[in-house]
């Protein structure tokens, strides 16, 4: 475990921000230089869209079957520079604090050890496909083609995102939408000819009560605009006004009609005009029958291992589980660390999650037929 570690610690000191080319390649060349003493295929896939590289990694029988498709992305939201200064490496008790250790390097990386140690042993249950991405954080676009197309020719997706509350799997998640909204008004000064303005901010400002209020948690429906900008000086009616706004559902129905509501929103003034682009970022992850018969596999392999393993209540965030569950592989996610803290500056995972939780990827790899 002291050398697992060591390169975990490495892991966390190489920082990945998504749109820093260099730092997620990097975590590429160390996931390459982890296979190389293993019977594992390596494809590189160049960056597209100023963004870093992908792997796709097999191994495993070579059957024309359905393999088994593991997935973990190696961006993180923390910047360049957050492990010198607010969330520095460090060990406390159980707890291994670093940006980027719970969401989700941790995880990654035991996954990754487990893969290696199936290969080198023969005895997958199927051919085995590890697909590393580089972009997750913002919603894979780069990589949502490569998954959508892995998936349709695997009969298992297994994602190493962080566990949930206590080690909770993941078995169902939102769909996320995500949404930018343009005002456009008309200039003036704002003493002498305050009347020929048309506000924009005014106008953006009815849009996101209207907006917000589409939020419905009986449903699952929730709806955010968290930035605004608009404006240029304080004597001046805005002609301008911007906002995005984050949609999260729980059924493809709601997708669909939320998204037709906020695509749909018009001005109240004629002489304004609203432009709204954007769609559905990640459809909903819906726990299909297939899906609990996967869980209580990995249920049972938990037991036999040690520990008890539980399915959590709907996650809010959405993952690249949501890509494959969506086109019906069914789908296991919240397989990575325990801990806590992700995308905060008190991100830590528990050191003592990482070998039983690996162990269960062992397991999951070796009986999934």
């Amino acid at each position: 475990m002291t050398s697992s570690l060591d390169t975990l610690f490495t892991w966390i000191r190489t920082e990945s921000p998504t749109h820093d080319v260099a730092g997620v390649n990097l975590m590429m060349d160390l996931v390459v230089a982890q296979m190389t003493d293993a019977p594992v295929a390596v494809e590189r896939i160049r960056g597209e869209q100023g963004l870093g590289d992908a792997l796709i990694l097999r191994a495993g029988p070579q059957r024309d079957e359905p393999a088994i498709l593991v997935m973990s992305h190696l961006d993180t939201v923390h910047p360049i520079g957050t492990i010198a200064d607010d969330l520095p490496l460090r060990v406390e008790g159980d707890r291994l604090y670093g940006p980027g250790v719970y969401d989700m390097k941790g995880g990654a990386y035991f996954a990754l050890e487990a893969f290696k140690d199936v290969a080198r042993k023969g005895n997958a249950a199927r051919p085995m496909i590890f697909l590393v991405t580089p972009d997750e954080e913002i919603g894979s676009p780069m990589t949502r083609p490569i998954i959508e197309d892995l998936g349709r020719r695997s009969a298992f997706a297994l994602v190493t995102e962080p566990a949930r509350d206590g080690g909770k799997i993941v078995t169902s998640r939102k769909g996320v939408g995500r949404f930018d909204v343009h005002v456009e008004g008309r200039p003036a000064h704002a003493g002498s000819r305050h009347q020929d303005g048309r506000n924009a901010i005014y106008e953006a400002a009815r849009q996101i009560l209207a907006i917000e209020a589409l939020t419905d948690y009986a449903r699952g429906i929730t709806t955010t605009v968290g930035m605004v900008s608009g404006g240029t000086a304080v004597n001046t009616i805005p002609q301008h006004c911007q906002f995005p706004v984050d949609l999260r559902v729980e059924t493809v129905a709601d997708g669909e009609a939320l998204t037709a509501a906020i695509m749909g929103l018009k001005a109240h003034h004629p002489d304004m005009k609203v432009t709204v682009t954007g769609d559905m970022n990640r459809p909903p992850y819906e726990c299909s029958d297939e899906t609990a018969k996967l869980f209580d596999h990995a249920k049972a392999l938990a037991a036999e291992i040690g520990f008890d393993l539980v399915s959590s209540p709907r996650a809010g965030g959405g993952s690249d589980g949501n890509f494959t569950a969506a086109i019906g592989i069914p789908t296991l996610d919240g397989l990575g660390i325990d801990g806590d803290g992700a995308h905060t500056l008190n991100e830590y995972g528990l050191i003592s999650s990482i070998a039983p939780r690996q162990r269960l990827m062992q397991r999951l790899l070796e009986t999934l037929r």
